[in-house]
C-alpha cells in the first residue's frame, strides 16, 4: 500500500519507519523537502504535501493541530483517500484541548476534507510505544473512529501490522473521546508523575 505521510516528526517519523518495514511504500509531505533531506529525511522518501497526498492511496496526518488547515490546504484534492488523522489538539502548555466536547480535531478535519473518509487513530498513546505496543502478554489496545466502513477496516488492518489490539469506538464523533484519552495519556506521562512507557487496556 502507498502511504503518504504528512509530517516527518516523532509520530510521522516512526509510523513512516514502522510501515515500510511492514512492506508499504512510504513518502512524507513536508513543507520543506530540501531541508529535510539536509537533516537526514531520504530525498527519495520526501516531496512537498500536495506531492506526498497525491502518492498516498492512504494519507497519515502527523502534525501539530495549529498547523493542520494549512497542510490540508496545501495538499490539494483528497477525493476517495483515506485520512488518518492522530493529531491531539492540545494547548502549548498541555493544560488540556483547544477543542473538545461538541467537536474533535478529527471532526474539523473531515468538515475541511468532505470528500476524503477520515478515521481517528493512533493518538492515544505517545510514539515510543507505537514501535513496541505489548506490555508483558498484553497488547495495548489503539481505539479508532470513523464513518466510512471500508477506511475503517484499512485502519484497523493496519495497527494490526504494529502489533495493537485495535478497538472500533463507533463513528467519527467518538473522536472527541478519544482525543479526550490523548491528554489525559499526555499529561499523565508528562505531567503527573506517570510513565511515558504506558498505554490504555480495554479489558472484554
Amino acid at each position: 500500500m502507498r502511504l503518504g505521510i504528512i509530517g516527518a516528526g516523532h509520530v510521522g517519523g516512526t509510523l513512516g519507519r514502522l510501515f515500510e518495514a511492514q512492506g508499504h511504500d512510504v513518502r512524507f509531505g513536508v513543507r520543506d523537502p530540501n531541508a529535510q533531506a539536509a537533516g537526514g529525511l531520504p530525498r527519495n522518501r520526501s516531496g512537498s504535501v500536495a506531492e506526498v497526498a497525491a502518492f498516498g492511496d492512504v494519507i497519515i496526518l502527523a502534525i501539530p493541530w495549529n498547523a493542520a488547515k494549512d497542510a490540508i490546504a496545501a495538499a490539494g484534492s483528497l477525493a476517495g483517500k483515506t485520512v488518518i488523522d492522530c493529531i491531539n489538539p492540545v494547548l502549548p502548555d498541555l493544560s488540556g484541548l483547544a477543542l473538545g466536547t461538541t467537536t474533535s480535531a478529527a471532526e474539523e478535519i473531515a468538515r475541511l476534507i468532505p470528500e476524503a473518509k477520515v478515521v481517528k487513530c493512533f493518538n492515544t498513546l505517545g510514539h515510543t510505544n507505537l514501535a513496541n505496543p505489548m506490555f508483558g502478554d498484553q497488547k495495548a489496545s489503539m481505539l479508532f473512529a470513523g464513518d466510512d466502513a471500508g477506511a475503517k477496516l484499512i485502519v484497523s488492518e493496519l495497527g494490526n501490522q504494529l502489533g495493537f489490539d485495535m478497538v472500533d469506538a463507533g463513528p467519527l464523533t467518538q473522536a472527541r473521546w478519544l482525543e479526550a484519552m490523548g491528554i489525559l495519556w499526555i499529561t499523565m506521562a508528562l505531567k503527573y508523575g506517570g510513565s511515558q512507557r504506558s498505554a490504555f487496556k480495554l479489558l472484554r
